[in-house]
């Protein structure tokens, strides 16, 4: 076994121990847990039977292993920037209308307590 496979697996062990650890602190629902640990599970396994990625490689068309490891992350990456862009925009959103929801409560509020001081203060006199 070389070096770097070593190392990869410990990172690997390293991430599942921490993604267990966020599911067990209720940071992480079950799905995600499930998705995580297939997710190091393949990474795992693709580090130790490097020759499986040839194999599939062959199975589309793609020359080598490696080459078919980067398309497949750089299409997971893509998709995963995308989502989080619709998740930024949608917090955008929230945020803009939760900010205007409490804008006009506290106006609503202050016009209410300022009428009602002036009221009190024209009485006192």
């Amino acid at each position: 076994m070389l070096l770097i496979q070593i190392l990869l697996i410990l990172f690997f062990l390293f991430a599942i121990a921490k993604v267990v650890g966020r599911w067990q602190t209720k940071e992480l629902t079950l799905g995600a847990l499930v998705m995580w640990l297939l997710f190091w599970l393949c990474a795992g396994t693709v580090v130790l039977m490097p020759n499986l990625t040839s194999y599939f490689a062959k199975l589309v068309g793609i020359g080598r292993g490696a080459d078919l490891v980067v398309y497949v992350s750089l299409a997971i990456l893509f998709f995963v920037v995308f989502r989080l862009m619709v998740a930024v925009g949608r917090l955008r959103s929230d945020i803009t209308r939760l900010t205007r929801q409490i804008t006009l409560d506290t106006s609503n509020h202050g016009t209410t307590a300022q009428q009602h001081n002036s009221t009190a203060t024209r009485q006192s006199f």
